[in-house]
């Protein structure tokens, strides 16, 4: 059963994918649905896990043509073998509840972004939800799309302190090109109104999809090992830092876990 914290207030995970778990449980305890209230401003993501900025667009070139968007391609957490489903009751109306979920990190490793599905059963649309990194514009919203197909759009939700929500209603057949796509291509705008598009890889999204919920003791069991390789990584970088030549004052990370400072659906 899906845990209801008693307010976002109390939203102070260890890793993304813990930030989209509990932040999810907190805003769908209801059967998702699409905001409708006005945008909140972003807090601020904590230093040792600093929101990863929307990469800036490439100057247009000569001539006053606009360039492209910048392309970020982005890759699955590694400590995710797959896509994870976890499924639930909605306490106020008992329908059940399954979302599909998985992280996304830069090259570098570096937390990017979330995705998570929602399909609720007798429900015949479907709910896609984003965690998205802090510093984009939120007035434009998002749009998405699978491959070269029709891009969505969708609007943003919410603001936590270590990203945006952005959601959108989306019909069963939505999903099923998520199935048979390649990649997930979501676009946004940066700070200079540039347009930057996520490419998020979808292999494994329909075996998850169609597939088992987790049990929840295993899931339980991957959060624990997650939150002990980031708090490894956290050390190793303190290390790092302490070690590096002329740089004794240089500010150490502080542990992830419950970081005063301080979302995976």
């Amino acid at each position: 059963m899906l845990a209801t914290p008693k307010s976002t207030a109390s939203l102070r995970p260890t890793s993304s994918r813990a930030a989209l778990l509990a932040a999810c449980a907190a805003l769908c305890a209801a059967t998702p649905a699409v905001a409708q209230q006005p945008q909140r401003p972003a807090g601020q993501r904590p230093a040792a896990q600093p929101a990863a900025p929307a990469q800036p667009a490439p100057a247009a070139p000569a001539g006053g043509q606009q360039a492209g968007p910048t392309i970020v391609q982005v890759k699955p957490e590694p400590s995710q073998t797959d896509w994870v489903k976890v499924c639930g009751k909605d306490p106020g109306n008992q329908k059940e509840i399954c979302y599909t979920t998985r992280d996304f990190v830069s090259d570098q490793g570096q937390p990017v972004l979330a995705v998570a599905v929602y399909d609720v059963k007798g429900e015949p649309n479907r709910v896609v939800r984003f965690l998205m990194p802090l510093g984009l514009l939120l007035q434009p919203g998002i749009r998405f799309g699978v491959d070269t197909g029709q891009p969505t759009a969708g609007r943003y939700a919410i603001c936590l302190p270590n990203g945006c929500f952005a959601e959108a209603n989306v019909p069963a057949n939505a999903v099923d090109g998520m199935k048979r796509g390649t990649n997930l291509n979501i676009s946004v705008q940066n700070q200079a109104a540039r347009e930057v598009t996520f490419s998020v890889p979808l292999a494994g999204f329909g075996k998850g999809f169609d597939g088992a919920p987790i049990d929840p003791a295993v899931l339980q069991a991957q959060q624990q090992k997650l939150q002990e390789e980031l708090q490894k990584r956290a050390t190793e970088q303190r290390q790092q830092m302490q070690a590096t030549p002329g740089s004794p004052g240089a500010p150490v990370a502080p542990p992830v876990a419950g970081a005063p400072a301080a979302p995976r659906p």
